[in-house]
């Protein structure tokens, strides 16, 4: 199995702190201050091997901002869309799931990974095809938030969207040419949140399949959100409604 990084400290520290099985830490040579102690310390107590490296290996892994520290470890492990039901019958809670159709970007998609997780989600769900799926620029977009909250990788949208409502949860696609905005429609109890790829919104079967299609009010010249902050704006009027004033 091909093994992966995880580049950053943030995101180091919170596949530290998850119990995942991380296989060596590089640690740049030289003084290092901040968090990387703290990195240091938790490693050590899980006798971790660490590795002292120069600063061109970690350049060379990461092409980018590694600040230090590299984790070496297995592939990711996704879950399944049971996995996700389950951890809300855990938490004794309504279920709430992200479904991304068709989110290219790593980028976004670790952004929404880690509002979803912020925002309570039981989980998100991806296709196999089309998208983007959780690599080390995942994690480091997400802040580490892709080892805290289940993400599942299947076949068919549209056939996912059957299955869960015949679990007795709502769907709702959010689409520019919705028949209601996102805070004049009730979303309460079981809620699977559909948000459309960058650049196409959502996919016409998936649109159809969806109960409840939900607009965010545009007033400016540009006609569309990013999907990550089109996310982020419904996720939270979802934890609003759910929650009220005691979250």
């Amino acid at each position: 199995m091909k093994e992966e990084y995880i580049i950053g400290r943030n995101p180091v520290l919170e596949i530290l702190k998850s119990g995942k099985d991380i296989e060596k830490l590089y640690i740049q040579k030289g003084e290092l201050k901040g968090s990387i102690n703290k990195i240091l310390g938790i490693a050590r107590d899980k006798n971790i091997v660490i590795q002292r490296v120069d600063k061109n290996r970690l350049d060379k892994i990461s092409q980018g901002n590694h600040q230090g520290v590299v984790a070496v470890v297995a592939p990711f492990s996704y879950s399944s869309v049971e996995d996700i039901l389950e951890n809300a019958k855990k938490r004794k809670e309504s279920p709430f799931l992200l479904i991304l159709d068709g989110i290219e970007d790593p980028h976004n998609l670790g952004a929404i990974i880690r509002t979803a997780e912020c925002g309570g989600a039981h989980g998100v769900i991806i296709p196999k095809r089309r998208s983007a799926g959780v690599t080390q620029t995942v994690y480091k977009s997400s802040a580490g938030a892709v080892e805290h909250i289940p993400v599942a990788k299947i076949n068919n949208i549209s056939d996912t969207i059957e299955i869960l409502k015949d679990r007795g949860l709502w769907v709702y696609g959010a689409d520019m040419e919705g028949e209601n905005y996102y805070f004049n429609t009730e979303l309460k109890g079981p809620i699977a949140l559909v948000i459309g790829s960058e650049g196409r919104g959502l996919s016409r079967l998936v649109r159809e399949k969806c109960d409840f299609l939900l607009k965010i009010p545009m007033l400016g010249e540009i006609s569309s959100l990013n999907a990550s902050n089109a996310a982020s704006i419904l996720i939270y009027e979802i934890v609003r409604q759910n929650h009220g004033e005691n979250p």
